[in-house]
C-alpha cells in the first residue's frame, strides 16, 4: 500500500525541482492567543478557557472541500503531570523523578519498520543523555472527527515519558532536550525518515495539534477532555494557510510560539542566518555547536522559521522577552527624545546583532519561564488582552473571544505596534512594554559598549574621485549600455545626492523589456520581489511612528 504521505512529499519535491512552487513563498493568516494563570498553579479552567477560545476564532481557518479537514489547529500546554504520572504507574513503573518529561511524536502510521526505526533514534538519544524511559503511549485519538485528507495524511501520534537521572537545573535540562531533539532530526533525516517529526519534547510543555476544525480539538485529543489535564498557561492558534501546502507539521503553536501574519523579509532572515552560523557559537551549547546548525530546517514555513530562531535564543541563555526585542523590534530609529536613551542602546545593540523579522506579525510565547505576546512593528495583526482580579491574563487575536465568565477585569487594552506584553510566572509578575524594556535595558551596559563602535566609512570611505570618462565619452557608454534619460534623473541622481535609492510608488506600468524593440540592459529583465499575501499599503511618510523605513 502506497502512503499517502510518502506521495505527497515526493510530488511536491517534484513542484520544488521543477521550479513550480517555492517553500518560501509560505504564509499564513491565522488566530492566535494565550490564556495564563498569574500565580503559575496549573488549574483545569485555564485549559477549558483556551479550548473555548481556540473554538471561538473557527472562522480565522481555512476548511477544505471535505468539510473536516482544517490548515490546522492547536494548543501548547503545561505537561499534566497527574495525568502522565497516573499512566507511568498503571505501566507498573515508579516514576524515579517529581516531574516527568514528555514528547509528542508524530510517526509514519504505515510503515511499521519505519515506525520502529525512529522510535529507536528517539530514544538512543534520550537514553544517551542521561535520561531513564519509562515508555511509549499511544495519545488517545478519534480519527472519525478527521476530513478525508486530514485523515489520509495523519501521522501516528505517540507520546514518550522519560525522566531525568542527572538532577539538571531547568534551562540546563531545557537545552539539554533542545540538543538531543537536534541530533533526533538530523538522524532521521540521514535515514529518509522525512516523516518523524517531534511537536514537542520538553520538561515544561507538550503541543496537541494537527489537521482537524478547531471546534474538534478537544473530540480528537481525548486528554484535553480529562479533568486531570491541567495547566497554568496555554497558547492556542487557529491557523488559514494564504498559500501553503497544508501539513499536521505546520499547524501550530511551534516549539515555543505561535504566529499570526507573514514574515515578508523571511529570504534575507533566513540566508543572514546562513551566514551568522559560521561564526555562531555559545557556551552553553559547549561542544554541540554544531548539532544547533542549519538554525532554519529546510522546508519549514515562515512561522516555523521564526519560531526556530527564537527557540536558538532562548535555549543559547537569552529570555523570551529578549529574544522577541532581537527579533522583532519597535520602530526606535526615529523616535529621538520620544524612548529612553537606555532604550534606544538596548535597541541599536539589538539591530546590530540580529536583522529584524518584519511581518506582518503578532506572536503568543511561552519560553517556560516567561510567556509574552507582542506585535511587529507594523502593528498590522491585533492582539488584545484582559487582566482578571482573580489572576487570569488572556490575550487573543479579537475581543471577548476568551470567555472569562464574570470576572472582574482590572486592565485591558490592545497592543500598540512593536509593543508586548508578559508575565513572569517564576515571580507571578504581569510586565508592561515599559517595564520589560526597564528591565532588559538595565541586565548589560549596553551604552558602553555602543560607544565603543567604530564607524568605519569616515576612515576608508570614499574620497574624491577623477573622472575616468570625458562627458563625450561618458554620454556614448550610457547610450551602449541602454541607460535613459529617466534613468539618470529619477534613480541615479537621487542615489548619488542622498546615499539611498529614490523613493517611489509600487506601481510599475513600463513596458515588459522583451516586448522592447530596441536594446534594453539586463536588469530591465528583473523585477524586484514584494509582498503579494495579505498586506494594506504602507506610508513611511505619514505614519513614522511605527516605520523604520
Amino acid at each position: 500500500m502506497t502512503n499517502p504521505i510518502d506521495t505527497y512529499l515526493s510530488r511536491r519535491r517534484v513542484l520544488i525541482d521543477a521550479g513550480a512552487y517555492d517553500p518560501i513563498s509560505e504564509h499564513d493568516a491565522c488566530g492566535v492567543g494565550l490564556v495564563a494563570a498569574i500565580d503559575g498553579k496549573p488549574r483545569r479552567d485555564i485549559v477549558d478557557m483556551a479550548i473555548a477560545a481556540l473554538k471561538a476564532v473557527w472562522h480565522r481557518g481555512a476548511v477544505a472541500a471535505d468539510g473536516k479537514t482544517g490548515d490546522g489547529a492547536g494548543l501548547l500546554v503545561s505537561i499534566p503531570q497527574t495525568l502522565f504520572r497516573s499512566y507511568v504507574e498503571r505501566m507498573g513503573r515508579t516514576p524515579l523523578a517529581p516531574d516527568l518529561c514528555a514528547g509528542m511524536i508524530f510517526l509514519p502510521r504505515t510503515n511499521l519498520a519505519a515506525q520502529d526505526a525512529c522510535r529507536s533514534i528517539v530514544e538512543s538519544e534520550i537514553i544517551k543523555d542521561g535520561f531513564n524511559v519509562y515508555g511509549w503511549r499511544q495519545a488517545p485519538v478519534d480519527p472519525s472527527r478527521l476530513g478525508l485528507r486530514a485523515g489520509l495524511v495523519r501521522p501516528e501520534i505517540e507520546q514518550i515519558l522519560f525522566c531525568d537521572l542527572r538532577g539538571r537545573k531547568t534551562d540546563d535540562l531545557e537545552r539539554a532536550l533542545y540538543l538531543i531533539r537536534r541530533r533526533i532530526e538530523r538522524r532521521a533525516r540521514e535515514a529518509g525518515h522525512q516523516e518523524l517529526y517531534i511537536s514537542s519534547l520538553s520538561a515544561r510543555s507538550i503541543i496537541y495539534k494537527g489537521m482537524f476544525l478547531a471546534a474538534d480539538i478537544d473530540r480528537f485529543y481525548a486528554d484535553l477532555r480529562d479533568p486531570n489535564f491541567i495547566s497554568s498557561i496555554a497558547i492556542f492558534h487557529q491557523r488559514y494557510s494564504t498559500n501553503t501546502f497544508p501539513e499536521w507539521r505546520l499547524a501550530q503553536p511551534f516549539r515555543m510560539l505561535a504566529h499570526n501574519g507573514e514574515i515578508n523579509t523571511l529570504k534575507g532572515n533566513i540566508n543572514w542566518m546562513k551566514s551568522h552560523e559560521i561564526r555562531m557559537a555559545s557556551a552553553a551549547f559547549g561542544d554541540q555547536q554544531e548539532a544547533v546548525k542549519p538554525v532554519i530546517q529546510p522546508g519549514s514555513s515562515d512561522s516555523a522559521a521564526l519560531d526556530q530562531a527564537f527557540e536558538l535564543i532562548v535555549r543559547a541563555g537569552r529570555s523570551g522577552p529578549m529574544a522577541k526585542t532581537l527579533l522583532i523590534p519597535e520602530a526606535w530609529e526615529k523616535q529621538q527624545g520620544v524612548i529612553k536613551e537606555d532604550w534606544r542602546a538596548l535597541y541599536a545593540y539589538s539591530n546590530a546583532v540580529m536583522e529584524p523579522w518584519d511581518g506582518p506579525a503578532a506572536i503568543c510565547a511561552f519560553d517556560g519561564r516567561w510567556a509574552l505576546a507582542g506585535v511587529d512593528r507594523n502593528g498590522l495583526r491585533p492582539l488584545r488582552y484582559a487582566l482578571t482580579a482573580d489572576g487570569v491574563l488572556a490575550v487573543g487575536s479579537e475581543t471577548g473571544m476568551c470567555p472569562l465568565g464574570g470576572r472582574e477585569v482590572v486592565k485591558q487594552g490592545a497592543l500598540d505596534p512593536g509593543r508586548m506584553i508578559a508575565l513572569d510566572t517564576e515571580e507571578n509578575r504581569f510586565y508592561e512594554q515599559t517595564e520589560i524594556l526597564d528591565l532588559l535595558s538595565a541586565k548589560h551596559r549596553y551604552r558602553d559598549w555602543l560607544d565603543k563602535v567604530v564607524e568605519l566609512e569616515p576612515k576608508i570611505g570614499p574620497g574624491p574621485e577623477e573622472r575616468l570618462f570625458p562627458p563625450d565619452a561618458l554620454a556614448r557608454r550610457q547610450r551602449a549600455a541602454g541607460w535613459t534619460v529617466e534613468d539618470l534623473d529619477l534613480v541615479l541622481r537621487p542615489m548619488a545626492q542622498t546615499g539611498k535609492e529614490a523613493v517611489g510608488s509600487m506601481g510599475d506600468d513600463a513596458p515588459l523589456a522583451v516586448l522592447s524593440e530596441e536594446y534594453r540592459p539586463l536588469s530591465h529583465y528583473l523585477r524586484q520581489n514584494f509582498s503579494q499575501v495579505t498586506n494594506p499599503p504602507i506610508d513611511p511618510l505619514r505614519e513614522a511612528g511605527v516605520m523604520s523605513l
